[in-house]
């Protein structure tokens, strides 16, 4: 076998079982699953660092999905066993940074790159989008599947007044902290594997050590996007019929905040966007 198609063989082959491993476990529904082989494919046969990040991502928050479950049951007007996403929540989750991979993979070929902005500015900035990507995905991921199980008071982000849980724009310290936490070790695993992957100079290889903490304030900063978003363009209303709080208006629903602009695939859209610019930018001034 050539050279050039070993590793989008191996992509394939590590995407296959990670795509039928999740419709089996109902972390992602059919589409989700094809969709989510596509996009893992693409990063895999671009370089073995960014499948990773997104295997993290993936792996780290379908786990957390499953926690507490029963209380989420309660809590979740739209609760789904084990997860479950569909195809736009793959997208909404990975089309970006599928879409910076591709055009990266086009102007370096499958090569790893340290972050250098005096080797390349546009290299670095892409690089460090895929990054902010990833902790913003995850971030927001954490903050919400632990966050709603935390036994303190939620407090709508915009005014700090007490909100029910699953309220969108409602937050916690602990849902913050993990936000941040998710971010670092998207960071971590980005680090870790450049060891393996790249030949930085020395002074730039300590360098990259930096890109932690920066990953953990993507991650802590998307999720606080999100929450903007949420608790501004996202409607929430406490349904008397169901006794849970609900994403739409109606006869038995009493708003608590926002109005429907948004839904949760646009508000994660945005705010990734939104990180993913801002950790580009922040990169360049750096690295």
């Amino acid at each position: 076998m050539e050279k050039s198609m070993i590793q989008p063989s191996v992509a394939v082959l590590i995407s296959s079982a990670i795509a039928i491993r999740a419709y089996r476990r109902k972390s992602l529904d059919l589409s989700g699953a094809l969709v989510g082989f596509v996009v893992l494919t693409i990063h895999f046969s671009f370089n073995y660092r960014v499948g990773a990040l997104l295997l993290v991502f993936f792996f780290t928050s379908s786990k957390l999905t499953k926690v507490g479950h029963e209380k989420k049951r309660q809590l979740e007007a739209e609760f789904k066993e084990g997860g479950q996403r569909n195809w736009i929540q793959v997208l909404s989750n990975s089309g970006i940074a599928t879409i910076l991979i591709m055009i990266f993979w086009k102007l370096t070929g499958s090569e790893d790159r340290c972050l250098d902005s005096k080797e390349s500015n546009l290299i670095t900035s892409f690089m460090g989008g895929i990054i902010g990507h990833y902790s913003c995905c995850n971030g927001d991921t954490w903050s919400s599947e632990l966050g709603i199980l935390s036994d303190a008071q939620p407090r709508l982000i915009t005014t700090f007044k007490p909100v029910k849980r699953g309220t969108n724009g409602g937050v916690t310290k602990a849902g913050l902290l993990a936000a941040a936490a998710a971010g670092g070790i998207i960071g971590l695993t980005f680090v870790l594997l450049g060891f393996l992957t790249t030949k930085c100079k020395y002074d730039n290889a300590l360098k990259q050590m930096l890109v932690i903490p920066l990953a953990a304030l993507a991650g802590l900063c998307g999720s606080v996007i999100d929450s903007l978003l949420g608790a501004t363009l996202q409607f929430s209303g406490f349904c008397t019929v169901r006794n849970k709080v609900v994403g739409k208006p109606g006869p038995t629903v009493k708003k608590i905040s926002g109005i429907s602009i948004l839904d949760n695939n646009a508000v994660n859209f945005v705010s990734v966007l939104l990180t993913t610019m801002l950790t580009s930018v922040a990169c360049l001034h750096i690295f």
